[in-house]
């Protein structure tokens, strides 16, 4: 049987580490494609020999150009500029805009049939951009943020419960960063409510930490920002959609008459599988909960409105 193919669009550090997630869990053959002419050849040689090294029979090759790229069961799009002194919030939208409605339409030409993952940032904002310049159906293009965050959610948690991460088990809804919703009701350890575990006041300072974490990392890199987490969180969507293996994971997934949202890609529960996003899991939520994402989900539909105006 022939081997799944992954394509990362933007070979930097966390497309480049998106490859290398890939290639030790042998999950398929990966390209990487850049726009910098030798930058992503130079790092598939490098990932190649590494493979060796681990005797993983996994092709890695580099590209600049789409056609690379053909035929891909599962894209992750990393691409886009990081924001730079001087410049505005509106005017890094406007640029990532452009960059991911572009790249969108070429992977779709490319591999009609494949599954995006976007990575881009602001992340919301950019997996409607995809969606919308790519033609494919919604249930085709997700955005990965969720399990970046629950990951960082779960690992504060073993630590301050003092228990190994594999047995917590997190959820969150809503936007990336500050718009995030935790659920600690829906947060277990071994199958106990994380309620249970810790107080109160613990849990919240746990949730304000993993609000600001990207924040945090910046801070003490000076220059630079996460890239292991956002690109094993990639990979590990990838992984419940290359392997079919119907994993309920938190992510940007199109939603319409789930949780009454009307036609935006929100984070939510989403069942991964080889069609990509085959099902929102639709939970019970607090009036608290309710009022937490609906702000959320009317931050994501202004961001969408501002790129509408850029689209046109």
């Amino acid at each position: 049987m022939a081997r799944k193919k992954i394509s990362i669009i933007g070979a930097g550090n966390v497309g480049a580490t998106c490859a290398h997630w890939a290639a030790s869990k042998s999950l398929g053959d990966v390209v990487m494609l850049d726009i910098v002419e030798g930058m992503p050849q130079g790092k598939a040689l490098d990932l190649s020999h590494a493979a060796a090294i681990e005797c993983l029979d996994v092709k890695i090759a580099g590209a600049n150009e789409y056609a690379a790229t053909a035929d891909s069961d599962v894209v992750i799009v990393t691409s886009g500029l990081a924001r730079k002194p001087g410049m505005s919030r509106d005017d890094l939208l406007a640029a990532n805009t452009k960059i991911v409605a572009e790249v969108a339409e070429k992977v779709a030409a490319a591999s009609p049939e494949a599954v995006m993952i976007v990575v881009s940032n602001p992340l919301d904002a950019m997996v409607y951009v995809a969606a919308k310049a790519s033609g494919l159906p919604t249930g085709r293009v997700v955005g990965q943020a969720g399990v970046l965050d629950t990951g960082r959610f779960r690992a504060f948690l073993a630590e301050a419960i003092g228990c190994s991460v594999a047995d917590i088990q997190a959820m969150l809804l809503g936007g990336h960063g500050d718009d995030m919703v935790p659920l600690p009701r829906y947060t277990t350890v071994g199958g106990a409510p994380v309620t249970q575990l810790l107080p109160k006041e613990t849990i919240d300072a746990i949730v304000a930490r993993t609000r600001k974490a990207g924040g945090e990392i910046v801070g003490l890199l000076k220059t630079g920002s996460a890239y292991y987490a956002p690109a094993a969180a990639s990979v590990q969507m990838a992984e419940a959609i290359l392997l079919d293996r119907k994993r309920v994971l938190p992510c940007a997934g199109y939603c319409d008459r789930e949780y009454n949202v009307g036609g935006y890609f929100v984070g939510v529960p989403c069942l991964l599988g080889a069609g990509g996003v085959e099902k929102i899991v639709e939970l019970d939520l607090t009036a608290e909960e309710w009022a937490a994402f609906n702000t959320s989900v009317q931050h994501v539909k202004e961001l969408v409105a501002t790129v509408e105006k850029m689209l046109i």
